[in-house]
């Protein structure tokens, strides 16, 4: 998946959830699903309580959560 994909699929709007990175047409979170993938639940699983994404909408989620680690550094 190139960045266009990911951007084809992800956006930020100020009106929705604070301007926080959503799934394109949704109003669920980029760290959502990233949350969801960290603790093991499948793609089928995210699936059947978020019908409204795609498997392809769940890797873009994650490929755009990573890019945002190559280009920010935070102390935890």
């Amino acid at each position: 998946m190139d960045d266009k994909e990911i951007f084809d699929r992800i956006s930020s709007d100020p009106d929705i959830l604070h301007g926080k990175p959503c799934i394109k047409g949704t109003r669920i979170p980029v760290y959502l699903i990233v949350s969801l993938v960290a603790e093991g639940v499948t793609v089928d699983e995210i699936i059947s309580d978020y019908p409204s994404i795609t498997p392809e909408d769940i890797k873009a989620a994650v490929k755009y959560a990573s890019k945002l680690c190559e280009y920010e550094a935070y102390a935890i």
